[in-house]
């Protein structure tokens, strides 16, 4: 049995095998990941998976081209595939209904399972999404174009993803520098420039986003230099059955820089 925390459990999904994390017990939950260089499902929400799995069952699988999924050589990606995948893998899992969390590239595919499949969606959350059109910040600019160093990765950690820069430690650096040489030829195939059209691409049209009739939670750093803020006010406006709650002094990890707080939020509305 492998050490490494990354490492969950493997599902056959389509043309993929997905690496994913199946956690306590009750009404599932599944935990969708952002973009950045090096992620996976446990880099992303390893701080708030176990505190979650007191409550519900935790679903946090690697989309194909990250973490530990393996995909089939030559793959290319889009919301298509990734789309695929999610619902191949909830039926692998055997997971009829689920609720839904999304951070950044992950929400734009939670809308993506809502507006296409809304049978499977109970509640959807959605934390600093992408989903709507805006134009290509700087730090989702230099997100995408990461080309690999370790002083290139503690930059976009430091001053591009955390509020407070003292969160990030040298280690955690280095482990996710080393995580995205893993990944970064599929990585690097995903996003070139210009990247406005993968913004675009990732975006869904606002009759689609209306039709969304599952209740949904809006979650925002204020101060996200990645995904602004102007788009879940405009989520918020054009989804029925929708809150939102924004954190100050917050950036694009709302799930590590305020972790209690995001665990709170998301067990009060899933019930």
């Amino acid at each position: 049995m492998s050490t490494n925390p990354e490492i969950g459990r493997l599902a056959q999904t389509g043309a993929h095998i997905t690496n994913y994390h199946d956690l306590g017990e009750g009404a599932p939950l599944l935990l969708l990941h952002g973009s950045g260089p090096g992620v996976s499902a446990f880099a992303n929400w390893r701080l708030v998976m176990g505190p979650l799995a007191e409550r519900v069952r935790v679903l946090a699988p690697d989309f194909a081209g990250f973490g530990y999924t393996e995909s089939p050589a030559g793959q290319e990606f889009d919301q298509a595939v990734w789309l695929a995948q999610l619902v191949d893998f909830l039926d692998a899992v055997g997971v009829d209904r689920v609720s839904v969390v999304g951070n950044s590239f992950g929400g734009s595919m939670a809308l993506a399972l809502a507006i296409h499949h809304p049978e499977r969606v109970e509640k959807l959350i959605l934390m600093g999404a992408v989903g709507v059109p805006f134009e290509l910040t700087a730090g989702l600019d230099a997100v995408w174009g990461y080309e690999p160093s370790e002083e290139t990765m503690g930059r976009l950690m430091r001053e591009t993803f955390a509020y407070d820069p003292g969160l990030i430690t040298d280690d955690m650096v280095r482990g996710r520098y080393t995580a995205s040489l893993r990944t970064q030829d599929a990585f690097a195939r995903m996003f070139p420039a210009p990247r406005q059209r993968w913004v675009d691409s990732m975006a869904h049209p606002d009759d689609a986003i209306r039709s969304i009739a599952a209740p949904t939670l809006l979650i925002h750093g204020r101060d996200d230099k990645v995904i602004p803020l102007d788009t879940s006010l405009r989520m918020l406006h054009l989804i029925d059955d929708a809150r939102l709650h924004v954190f100050g002094r917050c950036g694009h990890w709302t799930q590590i820089e305020y972790a209690g707080d995001f665990v709170r939020l998301v067990l009060d509305f899933v019930g």
